[in-house]
């Protein structure tokens, strides 16, 4: 959809930057029958909002000839949640209206105060900001609110988890009730609800983003599954394996920013950090250094998930995980904004696949399962990428083409060839090794014979004292069986569940019901098929179940009285330190450990 008609000032400038087309919020908030309401937008990131309200607020600030001159207060007030977005918001608006005489101001904190009180007294028509150091300015007196005509709350959810809200209620309760209210949010919950209830009339809502929508399309989704230990591995792993032209890795802390930073600076990446310790102009500086490619690697903190606004940024890892569904898509719309395409990756420690899972499920959000890129995918990555840098279309002058000649006077075009592909690799920092830890256990979760499996459950668990070390030789006597004939085994709080290949299946149920009928135990051991497996077993450590001597509290529960015998390993060993002494775990049930 084109442009529909708008001041000559603010066409010429959409013109000059290549606008040539709105994008669905912009089209949205410029139909005739939003003009002068009061708005409620809902939209994702990267969809062209900053524009779309400031075209929007158009008719608030401008004459009829499109134009404005010195004002003696404010007549716009774009409040956002944080500095970066504060900035990247002011550079838009200053653009859009650099042909009306409308001058930005821009108050957030880390700045000189006594230098943005300076620019609010030199008469600016837009003043942009974060909602702490508005109100400071404000009861300072250095803001008048009192001719604002137009206020724009951009990423209200945010500055309402933020715990802005007190901020927001006395900067929208000092300004004219006559003032038009835009708030635009990404998500809808009824904090926001009761704000636009309070503070608007009548308001407009527009919804430029649906249900299936809300993973961004323009953005893949990956999740990959380590180790704890191998999470910087990982990381450095993928920033080989994609070699993106601007990269962001988030972290939860301003400590893991620091050693994630300093982590990849010493394997050779180009990287800057963005957290809340850095001052405004430190910040400032490494996004410069990502926009004009010094550097293509951040690591940030939650912080930075809002406001930056980097064209070549294609790649998001979630180093950490991120806290909830919000995070998750607010951290990784830094990507795929704006029509282009992006990739998230999340690195995923085994012991939190399943909550990661559950927050995909939230956020609807269909990410691919994959491993993390090895040394030998990483080398075929990059002879590919090499072999397109090199073959691509080049122009040369004649100084190249005559140290070129020189060259192939003295070596063979083999021997250039190869010393060119060595320079480039050289540049490039080394992948690292993927151990034991992640890799390998995945193989041996699926080690052969074991691709197809069935649980059994044993009416035992944590509560009555079970423990591997002797759960598994029980497992192995009850059922005629081996050690390695054993799967996984799952010990809950009441009970444990372990799988037998499907071939043995039903000679060890059988083997395991005889075995049964013949224990002198008080309470024979049960051991049953199970089809649900490891869903109880979870269910299980979840739910404490009353052992069945809850029943009978008069009995003085005994700890599993072990026999090592019949040839078993264990039985010729000598006398351990503390031998005889009761063990901590305590059980009214007798086992033959034999």
């Amino acid at each position: 959809m084109t442009f529909p008609a708008l001041p000559a000032t603010i066409a010429a400038a959409l013109e000059a930057r290549g606008y040539a087309s709105a994008t669905p919020v912009q089209a949205e908030v410029l139909r005739p029958e939003a003009a002068g309401r009061d708005l409620v937008v809902s939209a994702q990131t990267g969809s062209g909002k900053t524009v779309a309200f400031g075209l929007a607020m158009a008719g608030q600030v401008l004459d009829d000839a499109g134009r404005i001159g010195f004002v003696e207060a404010p007549r716009a007030l774009v409040v956002t949640p944080t500095r970066e977005l504060a900035l990247q918001v002011s550079r838009e608006l200053a653009w859009l209206y650099e042909r009306t005489g409308a001058r930005v101001a821009t108050c957030v904190g880390g700045m000189n105060p006594s230098a943005e009180r300076k620019v609010l007294g030199s008469g600016p028509a837009i003043v942009v900001g974060t909602p702490g150091r508005l109100r400071d300015h404000f009861e300072r007196g250095a803001l008048d609110l009192s001719q604002l005509a137009v206020a724009v709350l951009d990423e209200a959810d945010e500055m309402l988890d933020m715990g802005f809200r007190e901020e927001l209620e006395a900067i929208l309760d000092a300004t004219p009730e006559t003032r038009r209210t835009l708030l635009f949010s990404a998500t809808m919950p009824r904090p926001i609800e009761a704000l636009a209830r309070r503070y608007q009339t009548g308001a407009l809502r527009i919804a430029t983003i649906g249900e299936g929508e809300r993973g961004h399309g323009d953005i893949a989704y990956q999740a990959v599954t380590v180790s704890p230990p191998e999470v910087e591995n990982a990381a450095v792993n993928l920033l080989r394996f994609h070699e993106a032209e601007t990269a962001i890795l988030f972290c939860a802390t301003r400590e893991k920013v620091r050693h994630l930073h300093a982590t990849l600076q010493e394997r050779g990446f180009a990287v800057v950090a963005l957290s809340g310790e850095h001052s405004q102009s430190e910040r400032n500086q490494a996004l410069q250094a990502l926009r004009d490619g010094r550097a293509r690697v951040c690591v940030a903190t939650d912080v930075a998930a809002r406001g930056i606004d980097l064209p070549t940024l294609s790649l998001v890892v979630h180093a950490e995980i991120p806290r909830d569904a919000e995070t998750l898509q607010h951290r990784s719309g830094r990507t795929g904004r704006a029509g282009r395409k992006g990739i998230a990756v999340l690195i995923v420690p085994f012991p939190a696949r399943r909550r990661v899972e559950a927050m995909l499920h939230r956020a609807q959000i269909a990410a691919e399962w994959q491993e993390v890129p090895d040394r030998e995918t990483i080398a075929k990555k990059d002879r590919e990428r090499l072999l397109g840098r090199l073959l691509a279309p080049t122009d040369f002058d004649e100084a190249d083409r005559e140290l070129a000649r020189q060259l192939l006077a003295e070596r063979s075009p083999e021997d250039i060839a190869a010393m060119l592909v060595h320079a480039h690799r050289a540049r490039l920092p080394e992948p690292e090794e993927i151990v034991a830890h992640s890799r390998e256990a995945q193989k041996e979760r699926h080690r052969p014979g074991f691709e197809d499996t069935v649980w059994f459950r044993m009416d035992i668990g944590r509560r009555e004292g079970a423990d591997p070390r002797w759960i598994l030789p029980l497992i192995c006597r009850r059922g005629h069986v081996t050690r390695g004939e054993i799967g996984a085994i799952r010990i809950g709080q009441a009970e444990t569940w372990f799988q037998i290949p499907r071939a043995l299946a039903d000679k060890y149920a059988a083997t395991a019901a005889r075995t049964g009928q013949s224990e002198d135990d008080e309470e024979p051991l049960r051991i049953e098929r199970s089809e649900a497996g490891p869903r109880e077993a979870a269910r299980s450590n979840r739910q404490l179940r009353p052992s069945r001597s809850a029943d009978k509290p008069h009995v003085k529960a005994k700890p599993p009285q072990r026999k090592f015998n019949n040839g078993n390993v264990q039985a010729n060993r000598p006398p351990q330190p503390g031998a005889g002494k009761k063990p901590a775990h305590k059980s009214k049930r007798k086992f033959k450990h034999s």
